[in-house]
């Protein structure tokens, strides 16, 4: 019957208008050279966000400094000689034809990047490692500066390669957030951040249901390489145990490949909230890893194990926000 038929199509939109099922595409990048420009950049992830579509995915996440090669392992005399690696605003000129394509598909997404900003009180020039996450209308409904910056301050020519993010970025002075994006309560991290179990905790008592994380790690550990061959053990170690403790998904998207000569962890990884990788990259290269992630599911934890409002004992926990104590 006609009738019959379109009521039960209309039910089934509802339900799915409903649905707290998110769809992911983890966006690995191989290696991108200091020659690539943005253009050539953007191509590659304009045609991962096409595969995307083509997978029905609703979310796409790109990796940290998704738009460059990772200059911090150069050091320079005058810093604004670097001026180039950072955006001054986003979209840009390079970048728009990705807002486009993904406001036409229907998909939202998450691009790291490096942002350089103008302080509105002085003339201070701010640089920062960033993550804006954009809605499937193009609305941008957040940026995330990285707050736990690694690596070193000053020239050590001694390395085989530097690790200067300290000299390049400054760490966010804002923290943790998280916002109600996708159907869902959604943070962000960047790469050192998801070392630290307060980044995932900050965001956990939040309602914190997914958290999107960019990195580009080193394969090699200059200050102690017998770090080195742990380098996916580790990776995969603090994040899963961050989705697990705080009943979230986590997203861990990678740079990967030997780029500019220096080897850098994949293993991109879809993250569920009980701990378990449900989707994990095979390759170092440019790669699109999906999975369906319903936000239900943290319900299960958050409500359980975890329900903070009833098992956390903050009233035992003061040395978390005291200075630290030398290691011994």
């Amino acid at each position: 019957m006609p009738g019959a038929g379109t009521t039960a199509v209309g039910a089934c939109a509802r339900l799915c208008d409903m649905s707290r099922i998110v769809r992911v595409g983890a966006a690995q990048l191989g290696p991108i050279e200091r020659h690539h420009s943005r253009e050539e950049v953007v191509a590659r992830l304009v045609s991962l966000l096409q595969a995307a579509a083509d997978d029905g995915c609703r979310l796409v996440v790109y990796p940290e400094l998704a738009l460059t090669t990772f200059f911090p392992r150069w050091f320079v005399d005058d810093i604004a000689t670097a001026d180039h690696w950072y955006e001054t605003h986003m979209p840009n000129e390079a970048t728009q034809p990705l807002f486009d394509e993904a406001q036409r598909l229907g998909i939202g997404f998450c691009l790291g990047y490096a942002l350089l900003e103008h302080d509105p009180v002085g003339d201070a020039i701010r640089r920062w490692n960033v993550q804006t996450l954009v809605e499937r209308d193009g609305s941008i409904v957040g940026t995330f500066k990285k707050v736990h910056i690694p690596g070193h301050e000053g020239h050590e020519p001694d390395r085989p390669f530097q690790h200067l993010e300290r000299y390049y970025f400054e760490p966010s002075p804002e923290g943790f957030h998280v916002w109600d994006a996708f159907g869902g309560r959604v943070g962000m991290m960047i790469c050192n951040d998801r070392r630290w179990p307060e980044s995932y905790r900050e965001m956990g008592m939040q309602g914190v249901e997914m958290i999107l994380c960019g990195y580009n790690t080193p394969l090699h550990y200059a200050p102690d390489p017998s770090q080195d061959p742990l380098q996916g053990f580790h990776n995969a170690l603090v994040m899963q145990s961050g989705a697990y403790q705080n009943g979230t998904f986590v997203i861990g998207v990678a740079k990967g490949g030997t780029e500019e000569g220096v080897p850098s962890l994949a293993e991109s990884s879809i993250i569920a909230p009980s701990g378990e990788i449900l989707a994990s990259a095979t390759t170092d290269g440019d790669e699109l890893i999906t999975a369906d992630c319903d936000l239900d599911w943290c319900r299960q934890y958050k409500n359980t194990l975890f329900d903070m409002d009833r098992y956390r004992r903050p009233e035992v926990y003061t040395r978390l926000s005291a200075p630290p104590r030398n290691a011994p």
